[in-house]
């Protein structure tokens, strides 16, 4: 199996890095479809943990749907991220 790609924001898996680029992405911190998807650059793991409140989540896709009452921008303001 190759290299699978996915996006930091939202979790689109893609298995080339510049076709999940060049597409607009729905959970993008300025709004949806205003920004394209990027890369998360950390390895695939079965655990994923938010790197503003340590909330686990068993995938990105799963961890970007919900808001995070500890996000930077304010308490529900902004979505769960990955750390690396």
């Amino acid at each position: 199996m190759g290299t699978v790609y996915f996006c930091k924001y939202c979790g689109k898996q893609s298995t080339n890095v510049q076709s999940l680029t060049s597409s607009l992405c729905v959970r993008h911190p300025n709004g949806p479809g205003k920004g394209k998807h990027v890369p998360y650059e950390g390895e695939t793991k079965n655990e994923y943990i938010c790197k503003f409140c340590g909330r686990k989540f068993s995938s990105i896709q799963t961890m970007s749907a919900n808001f995070c009452l500890r996000h930077p921008n304010g308490s529900g303001k902004g979505r769960h991220e990955p750390m690396l």
